[in-house]
């Protein structure tokens, strides 16, 4: 040894001393996760005085308007800061163009007016497709082929998006994955005085996802017939979600997502890169079915998966998290 100590290898191979304490640990990257970054998703029915729990989402509901406010105070009290609401219809008639979806009748119409009397600082975050609503079950309009009619399609979406607009919705989030329907919905806003006031959540890179299989028996949402592989993305189309996020962006967006989350960690990074607007990851039911009852198996403890799959999702690029775990997370985080 000529002088000086022999570490045996390059002193860059020596990685423990820069993770050995807690402190120095958090150095290591921001795994700072706010409240204020949650959005809670929250189906609303058309129904009077009930709760259901969804059997393929344990801990989530179906819930009607009259019950919201109670249901919804101990969260708000905790931090919530953003739900996101999707319509239900148990008892109202569904067409083939989706007409409950720009009614004042409709559950989620409700759901704003009392959301905005009892909690007027909370931000309201609306759904906007017509699988719900339609007797089809499909995100936009048919021809007489069943195909889509996309112009007739983002026309009722525009409609949709006005009457949430007017009734109070902060964020309108179109997740039908029609082409051109970020352009509409703001060209609508912009018309009726709410283009300064409104935002934008696009839906942008959302893939013909197995993972929203819960999600269909929450919403009663299933096609049914075909399925929704010609408007959302092929999973293996890594082109496709970086050309829909960057025209959504172009079109208007002011926030655009990456939907399912947890699968597409490659995809949240992509896009990313690829716009200016912040991005917002959907951990959806699949998603939350996985994790839930992989903790309840013994697999593993649940408050510390759910933390460490958002952090990757940080990791990847997400600014806004949706997630079924929102009740969990506002008693897990501290801020």
């Amino acid at each position: 040894m000529d002088g000086g100590f022999n570490f045996g290898l390059e002193a860059s191979h020596h990685l423990h001393s820069g993770y050995s304490h807690s402190v120095t640990r958090s150095w290591q990257g921001d795994s700072t996760i706010l409240k204020s970054q949650l959005i809670y998703p929250i189906f609303v029915t058309d129904e009077q005085n009930k709760k259901n729990e969804i059997k393929s989402l344990p801990g989530q509901y179906q819930i009607s308007p009259d019950l919201l406010v109670e249901f919804l105070k101990p969260l708000v009290a905790k931090g919530l800061k953003s739900v996101i609401l999707f319509g239900v219809l148990i008892n109202s008639a569904k067409d083939e163009v989706g007409s409950m979806a720009s009614s004042k009748d409709s559950p989620v119409v409700h759901s704003i007016q009392l959301i905005r009397q009892n909690f007027p600082d909370l931000c309201i975050v609306c759904d906007v497709c017509l699988c719900a609503y339609t007797s089809h079950g499909h995100c936009g309009i048919l021809d007489t082929e069943n195909k889509i009619d996309n112009q007739k399609s983002i026309k009722r979406l525009g409609e949709m998006s006005l009457l949430l607009a007017q009734t109070g919705a902060n964020v309108i989030a179109p997740s039908d994955m029609m082409d051109c329907r970020v352009s509409e919905i703001k060209r609508v806003l912009f018309a009726n005085g709410f283009g300064g006031k409104v935002s934008v959540m696009a839906y942008s890179s959302k893939f013909a996802s197995c993972f929203y299989g819960p999600f269909r028996d929450a919403a009663s949402s299933g096609a049914k017939f075909g399925d929704r592989s010609a408007y959302q993305l092929p999973p293996p189309s890594r082109g496709l979600a970086i050309r829909a996020a960057e025209r959504d962006e172009k079109e208007g967006a002011d926030f655009v997502m990456v939907k399912p989350a947890g699968p597409y960690l490659d995809i949240i990074r992509d896009v990313k890169n690829a716009v200016k607007v912040p991005v917002a990851c959907y951990q959806v039911s699949g998603e939350y079915a996985m994790l839930y009852h992989a903790a309840a198996a013994g697999a593993f403890n649940l408050q510390s998966a759910v933390l460490e799959s958002l952090i990757s999702l940080k990791r990847a690029g997400c600014d806004i998290y949706i997630t079924y775990f929102t009740p969990n997370l506002l008693d897990w985080l501290p801020l």
